[in-house]
């Protein structure tokens, strides 16, 4: 039995999410493959805090590849050796959709145990209930991380196209959003990546040292966020998305943080000159960027992003949540 969760973007709401904004997550059509009946070769902080609050028994084997992207590492020490292919993360939300995943696997190897003793009635009993999973993997992937929204959780546990609100308690609000029609988003990876945690540290830093200039722009942010919540067209949530990253970029400037990186401000005004907003998804630092518009870019527009070290990634949003393969693929031995 393999179970897969899907990756996820952060489309609108990074940063202001934290303070109660609405956030735009699509889950996409990349995924995390589990296998319960297979040891695991690695046991993520996520999971063992799972595994450690009692909401997961034993960790399993999964296959996270499909949510990086190659990267070639520097030559070995020997003369003549070719280099080795390593990867790095997209920042699709692979520890979450690990988590998901395996948590959704164990449960469903769990159901299939009991099924094969019980009565057919019985058999026809879902392998998981989503919102005790979504609960269970929220707890842990926070306990993990040391906070967080908790939006890649919901797109790998519930797929397609979620508005998320946190609540004053630390309570996710979930709802799917149906996004304006002829909109076109193209993802793109960076040559640069960052960790999260570390730019939320630095935003942290920020909100210590210089509480009134923190609350302004993740004010700007936030409406930005609202903004796009409201959009009933392209042009709209083109506006939305553009408001929000002038406050980023603000924000990035003023903690420390390269939330908007060099390249992506280079590439802005090509894309308001297309209709478009060229964006981060989530923390940003690098990672994925978005190109969000009414229009795929132009020839010239991907010539530049490519220039400016942006590779556009073939991938679809509103994929489905975590579920089990009907017919597996094949796996590496």
């Amino acid at each position: 039995m393999i179970v897969r969760a899907p990756g996820k973007l952060v489309l609108s709401g990074a940063y202001a999410v934290l303070e109660g904004a609405p956030a735009l997550v699509a889950a996409v059509d990349r995924y995390v493959l589990a296998d319960p009946a297979r040891p695991a070769a690695l046991v993520t902080e996520e999971v063992q805090a799972a595994i450690d609050a009692g909401a997961l028994d034993a960790a399993a084997w999964f296959d996270a590849s499909a949510l990086r992207s190659a990267a070639p590492e520097p030559p070995l020490a020997s003369p003549g050796a070719p280099p080795r292919e390593a990867s790095r993360k997209l920042g699709l939300g692979s520890s979450a959709a690990i988590l998901v995943a395996t948590l959704a696997a164990r449960a469903a190897a769990a159901s299939e145990a009991r099924a094969a003793r019980a009565s057919t009635e019985d058999r026809r009993a879902p392998a998981w209930d989503p919102r005790a999973l979504f609960l269970d993997a929220l707890a842990a992937h926070r306990r993990a991380q040391g906070g967080g929204s908790g939006v890649d959780v919901a797109a790998s546990v519930y797929g397609g196209v979620l508005c998320c609100r946190l609540g004053p308690g630390g309570e996710l609000d979930v709802a799917p959003h149906a996004l304006p029609g002829g909109l076109v988003i193209e993802v793109f990876a960076s040559d640069a990546s960052a960790r999260t945690s570390a730019m939320l540290e630095r935003v942290r830093a920020l909100a210590a040292r210089e509480p009134e200039v923190h609350r302004a722009l993740l004010g700007a942010a936030a409406e930005g966020a609202r903004a796009a919540i409201e959009a009933a067209d392209a042009r709209a949530l083109v506006a939305a998305l553009d408001r929000q990253v002038d406050a980023l970029a603000e924000l990035g400037d003023r903690s420390g943080a390269p939330i908007v990186t060099p390249a992506l401000r280079r590439l802005r005004s090509a894309a308001a000159a297309e209709g478009a907003a060229i964006t981060p998804s989530g923390a940003g630092g690098g990672d994925v960027s978005l190109f969000v518009g009414g229009a795929p870019p132009s020839t010239a527009w991907l010539a530049a992003a490519r220039e400016a070290g942006l590779e556009r990634v073939p991938m679809s949003l509103g994929a489905p949540g975590v579920h089990v393969l009907d017919a597996a693929p094949p796996l590496p031995a």
